[in-house]
């Protein structure tokens, strides 16, 4: 058995190397055969064309039609092994989507910036749709921007907060609502920001729809009347676990975000 195992591989190696042989006579007989095959190596490692916004906004939107739905009762702990939190290494380097880079994006999948509110009320037929209010986050007092946002961007926003609960209970952590300080603004709305808010720029991603800001400094805790009061958690936890849903979320070319030290908040725009 030994001896026709041995002879077998040997008889393989021989017949590989013949095989090899020839096919590099030929090569140097008939270079042009080789051609063909050369440009389909070369077309192979060229890079597709899905990096344009419209591919990634395609792949985006079918990630977040396609994520899971939370259970109705919040209140049960989910069973098996608690999830570790880890955060993010730095705030600011792994969100640091300037905005010429969201302003791109914003500009190409966004609505045509609007003056005042009541133009904006006018596209409130589909292409801006009301975003104020949501079992998976809280509305902040709307000084200079309105509940509304894009398509889009509001199926980004519920996916961050259903996220955001989701891994809330898979960690053990009591759930608590995201607050959402800003969404989208009127030229009149920035006109007004930018007398106290020198950050405020007048083409504003702000301004297409694409965008909000989401609070990484306070949170609103989940609450059943019927069930005792839940722990308390701090809020340096819970902004942990929501960098990780915003790095996970980013990873996958979801959205582009900004740390904004100054205003307490993750500046995303919707990709």
């Amino acid at each position: 058995m030994k001896l026709q195992l041995k002879f077998g591989r040997k008889h393989f190696v021989r017949t590989f190397m013949a095989i090899v042989l020839v096919l590099f006579i030929l090569h140097l007989i008939f270079p042009e055969w080789s051609q063909p095959l050369n440009r389909l190596v070369a077309q192979a490692s060229q890079p597709t064309p899905t990096d344009s916004v419209d591919a990634a906004a395609r792949r985006a939107d079918s990630i977040l039609l396609s994520a899971r739905r939370l259970p109705q009762d919040l209140s049960q702990r989910p069973t098996g092994k608690k999830h570790r939190i880890l955060s993010v290494s730095s705030f600011e380097r792994t969100f640091n989507d300037l905005n010429d880079v969201q302003l791109a994006t914003a500009s190409k999948l966004g609505m045509p910036p609007v003056q005042n509110r009541s133009e904006a009320a006018h596209m409130a037929d589909g292409r801006l749709v009301y975003a104020g209010s949501s079992p998976f986050y809280l509305l902040k007092r709307l000084d200079n921007s309105i509940p509304y946002l894009v398509p889009r961007a509001h199926r980004l926003l519920n996916g961050i907060a259903r996220s955001f609960i989701d891994s809330l209970m898979v960690k053990g952590i009591p759930p608590s609502l995201l607050y959402v300080t800003s969404l989208t603004r009127t030229r009149d709305d920035v006109a007004r920001l930018q007398n106290h808010n020198f950050n405020a720029t007048t083409n504003s991603c702000h301004c297409y729809g694409t965008t909000f800001d989401i609070s990484y400094s306070k949170y609103a805790p989940l609450q059943d009347p019927d069930l005792p009061p839940v722990r308390p958690v701090r809020d340096d936890t819970l902004k942990w676990v929501l960098s990780e849903v915003l790095r996970d979320m980013k990873a996958q070319g979801l959205c582009y975000v900004k740390y904004e030290k100054k205003q307490g908040c993750y500046h995303i725009t919707a990709r």
